[in-house]
């Protein structure tokens, strides 16, 4: 299953607590804004992003790791 979501990043806590969030998940976490595509899990790539702007967040998981993904993302959707 495949999920999409803007996010909002604004403080370097917020990043910090992102990328460990994603650590827990085994499958991958892309970033994207403009035409830049960074890991999630990457605490330089994401501060390489514009944090100003809602970030597109893209996943691709299966259906059983859903529900606790969208639990973590929560906090940071925008």
């Amino acid at each position: 299953m495949m999920i999409e979501k803007n996010i909002q990043l604004p403080t370097v806590e917020a990043v910090k607590e992102f990328v460990n969030a994603m650590c827990a998940f085994d499958f991958p976490v892309d970033l994207r804004s403009g035409r830049y595509c960074v890991n999630g899990r990457s605490i330089m790539g994401i501060f390489s992003l514009d944090l100003n702007q809602p970030i597109k967040l893209e996943a691709t998981m299966a259906d059983d790791q859903q529900e606790a993904f969208l639990k973590a993302v929560e906090p940071f959707c925008a």
